[in-house]
């Protein structure tokens, strides 16, 4: 219903705010945002999110829970509400760079694919490449 379609912009766009690297769009952008986010649940702990050295589509914002990321097997990041990834792949073209795995409790992600990436996120890629250049 519309009424349903309303309350879920609504939590996403208040989520949204919260979302450091989001945090400096303008409210239209970001409810643009709210609109494309698709809510993906892993309930299990560790069940796997995104494989390393798979070609990667979709860039995950973390809703509720955690969730981890792994390289060659060993932990090399924790992630909170709030926290995003997958962007590496949309932004450089490039496999996946790490394994993620939902935490203890799950995971509740929101997830945009990468035309809605592109389309929405174009403001803030450059933002997020210098990040990804520190990664190397």
């Amino acid at each position: 219903s519309q009424d349903a379609a309303a309350k879920k912009r609504e939590r996403y766009e208040t989520f949204l705010q919260k979302v450091p690297l989001l945090a400096a769009m303008g409210a239209y952008e970001r409810s643009q945002i709210a609109d494309a986010l698709k809510p993906q649940s892993f309930p299990d702990a560790d069940a796997v999110i995104m494989t390393q050295g798979e070609p990667g589509d979709v860039f995950y914002i973390l809703e509720d829970g955690s969730a981890y990321a792994e390289k060659n097997g060993a932990k090399v990041m924790e992630y909170s509400p709030g926290s995003y990834f997958g962007e590496l792949a949309l932004i450089k073209n490039e496999p996946r760079a790490a394994t993620v795995k939902a935490g203890g409790s799950g995971a509740k992600l929101l997830a945009l694919d990468r035309r809605s990436f592109k389309r929405l996120l174009g403001s803030v890629e450059e933002l997020l490449r210098k990040q990804a250049d520190q990664y190397q």
